[in-house]
């Protein structure tokens, strides 16, 4: 009989992320994105304000097949800051979010004049479960965020 040395691995489901997860076959979720072999990346065209957000702060939608209407699906997407711009509320969405400074600073936790919160040096990374609210945030001299937003569509 062959035994074999417990790993990591084997208690994951307990304490790996939802991605993690996924990415070794632990739970298998329906993803509708598109498959993207490396593509070359315009970081100069395609990027737009999201509804809700000030100007200064735009995104670029990198592959998505997330619906908020129907609570299923995952989006990639890159999110920029210009200095100085800020937000003035914080943020609740119902589907996991997880967020990695990619460059620049951030903010978490200014008021609604931009003062105050605590401040974050790229490379930072944050993993949000639904319902948890975050900021609202600023960057004093403009950072890009790469996002991933999913819903746990395992619960359904």
């Amino acid at each position: 009989m062959l035994t074999r040395k417990r790993t990591t691995l084997d208690i994951w489901p307990l304490t790996g992320t939802i991605p993690q997860q996924i990415a070794f076959g632990i739970i298998a979720m329906p993803f509708n994105k598109p498959h993207l072999e490396f593509q070359r990346i315009d970081m100069n065209d395609g990027w737009f304000t999201p509804p809700g957000y000030p100007a200064g702060i735009q995104q670029k939608t990198l592959a998505s097949d997330l619906d908020e209407t129907r609570k299923m699906g995952s989006r990639t997407r890159l999110l920029r800051f210009d200095p100085g711009v800020y937000t003035t509320a914080p943020f609740v969405h119902d589907h996991w979010e997880e967020v990695y400074l990619v460059s620049g600073d951030l903010i978490v936790g200014n008021d609604a004049k931009g003062q105050g919160g605590e401040s974050f040096e790229a490379p930072t990374y944050a993993c949000r479960p639904p319902g948890v609210h975050h900021g609202p945030f600023k960057s004093d001299r403009g950072c890009l965020l790469y996002e991933i937003h999913y819903y746990d569509e395992s619960k359904k």
